[in-house]
């Protein structure tokens, strides 16, 4: 599900796209950034603006960000794309990671190796989010988003990888445990969740996924520190 033109919406329909920021100089060398405030570099930037001029051509109605510099920088890019105004929210944004913070995972395990054990086995380091408080703020600001959109209208929501992987699973109502089966989102990447029916099955209406790390043409995904634990 990589790079591709942008399809329509059917009439019927309601998709939403929820869109990685671009690249920071952080991400760039694996620095974990959680909601420090780091702002896009000139290839993130670039990024922004090849995902804004795609993702404008699909006609969003309405624009959601994280308050974050590097997820509101993107936005703002979309907006003038779009001509729409951006309505922030710390509910979108990404994993608090505590001590970690600034850091790569080498620094990490050279500072504080317990806690680089720790992280290793799955849990938080000091002073970050948990999964459950990840869910707890993003999930219903998300189900909001969804909810607000009419049929055949799209909006598009700029948030961040890992807390994004990880509201997906919920929201599409997979075990949490699928979320390692989603490879990373690249920088400037996109997922597509569209509310239908089955044609196949005739089922009830729901939220499905629709695409997933797609990308403005010709925007590869460049190498990325992120793995399943990326908090950027």
């Amino acid at each position: 599900m990589g790079e591709g033109p942008p399809e329509a919406a059917p009439p019927s329909r309601r998709r939403l796209v929820l869109l990685r920021h671009g690249q920071t100089a952080w991400n760039a060398v694996g620095r974990a950034q959680g909601h420090t405030d780091v702002p896009l570099d000139d290839h993130g930037r670039a990024q922004a603006d090849a995902a804004a001029r795609c993702l404008a051509e699909r006609r969003p109605v309405r624009l959601w960000s994280s308050d974050l510099a590097r997820a509101r920088e993107t936005a703002d890019r979309v907006a003038v794309a779009t001509g729409l105004a951006v309505e922030t929210s710390p509910a979108f944004r990404e994993y608090a990671v505590g001590l970690r913070s600034g850091l790569t995972l080498a620094e990490l395990e050279e500072r504080f190796p317990d806690e680089h054990a720790a992280l290793r086995r799955g849990r938080p380091v000091r002073g970050a989010e948990s999964d459950e408080e990840v869910l707890e703020r993003f999930v219903p600001a998300l189900e909001e988003a969804m909810g607000a959109l009419g049929p055949g209208e799209c909006g598009v929501l700029v948030t961040h990888g890992a807390a994004l992987r990880t509201a997906l699973v919920r929201v599409l109502g997979l075990p949490d445990t699928a979320r390692d089966s989603f490879a990373t989102l690249g920088n400037g990447h996109w997922v597509v969740l569209e509310h239908s029916v089955s044609a196949f099955h005739g089922t009830a209406a729901r939220w499905r996924l629709r695409g997933y790390n797609e990308s403005a043409p010709g925007q590869s995904q460049a190498p990325d520190f992120a793995s399943g634990d990326a908090v950027g």
